[in-house]
């Protein structure tokens, strides 16, 4: 269950060993909480996932392996960092790095689509959410909320565990340890907002500047440059303060733009288009949403384990043991969880 980055890394691995998995989607679209927008000017624009590095080991193998290709995120000349709202931002210079980060050519979506293709389109299932899951013996029983019933020898979540604690009941119920710690697992991603913004030029680095920016008390908290690869589709993405949740997208929009425009000139003004992305909808936080510090209860030893007679098992970035939160941990809980299931099933 769970069409982001894990659930269709897993569904892939399985698929080359012949072991078929269906992938159920609750929302309208794959990718979880990666998501690339394209702008007026056909920009790929990150809403959500963007960065990586070379520590990022598995992310790297699978980018190579699927003949995708990354590209170093630009840091050149003056960046900015603001402290208080009355005084002027101090300029810095980022050092070339021996790690620097990378983004993926054509956008991070690529890597999505590029996953799904390998897989057959009958088994992706979108806009089906899953209410129950039973233990019938041999094998477990899904319904969706639209009352239609399905059957799997194995069930893999491949969702954030506070949806799971929430939005999915279990008969028999899962043990109390674990129900208990499901609410309690910080989500990576939830309640930020990230905003892009697209030009027909990159004026800010003809101007010096190097797109990036931090910032204490605008609206704008963080913000890089978004050049592609060929460097001719332009702009910026960064997020904003989570304060202006309640904001409109038009009022975001003027603030940000107002902000810009203080610090990198008037030719701000000039975009070609904008975006933001609220990351609290019902695909990534629960009704009742818990203020959890960063990484709360990420891998935890409960999320190792599989439950229902070893039929249900977690995945999903939040129950990785490293990099959790990461593009690199959604791939190693996938690992992780591969391996489980083809040692049961070679053990049959």
């Amino acid at each position: 269950m769970g069409g982001g980055l894990s659930g269709l890394t897993l569904a892939y691995l399985l698929s080359k060993q012949n072991i078929g998995a269906t992938i159920l989607e609750a929302s309208s679209r794959l990718g979880g909480r990666i998501q690339t927008a394209t702008g007026t000017l056909e920009t790929p624009l990150e809403l959500g996932a963007t960065w990586f590095s070379d520590v990022h080991q598995n992310l790297c193998t699978l980018i190579d392996e699927l003949g995708l290709k990354k590209f170093e995120q630009f840091s050149k000349g003056k960046s900015l960092f603001q402290t208080k709202s009355f005084e002027p931002p101090q300029e810095f210079f980022v050092p070339e790095s021996q790690s620097p980060s990378y983004r993926i050519v054509d956008g991070t979506q690529t890597l999505i689509n590029t996953l799904a293709n390998q897989l057959d389109n009958e088994n992706i299932k979108l806009n089906t959410k899953v209410a129950t899951i039973t233990n019938l013996g041999n094998e477990l029983e899904l319904e969706t909320s639209n009352e239609q019933k399905l059957q799997a020898d194995k069930v893999v979540l491949c969702l954030p565990p506070q949806l799971v604690g929430s939005r999915i009941q279990f008969f028999p119920g899962l043990p109390n340890s674990v129900s208990t710690v499901l609410p309690i697992v910080q989500t990576w991603m939830a309640g930020s907002i990230k905003f892009v913004l697209e030009y027909d030029n990159h004026f800010w680095r003809n101007n010096g500047y190097s797109g990036m920016l931090f910032s204490h008390s605008g609206i704008v908290s963080e913000m890089h440059d978004h050049t592609n690869a060929e460097e001719n589709k332009f702009g910026f993405t960064g997020f904003l303060n989570g304060g202006t949740i309640s904001y409109s997208q038009e009022i975001r929009k003027e603030f940000v733009l107002r902000q810009l425009a203080e610090f990198l000139g008037s030719e701000v003004l000039n975009y070609s288009s904008y975006s933001d992305k609220v990351w609290a909808d019902e695909f990534i936080m629960s009704k009742n949403q818990t203020i959890l510090r960063p990484h709360q209860n990420n891998g935890n030893p409960l999320l190792q384990n599989s439950y229902m007679n070893d039929k249900l098992l977690f995945s999903g970035t939040e129950t990785a043991t490293e990099f959790a939160g990461y593009m690199e941990g959604a791939i190693n809980s996938a690992l992780r969880v591969y391996e489980q299931i083809k040692s049961s099933s070679n053990g049959k």
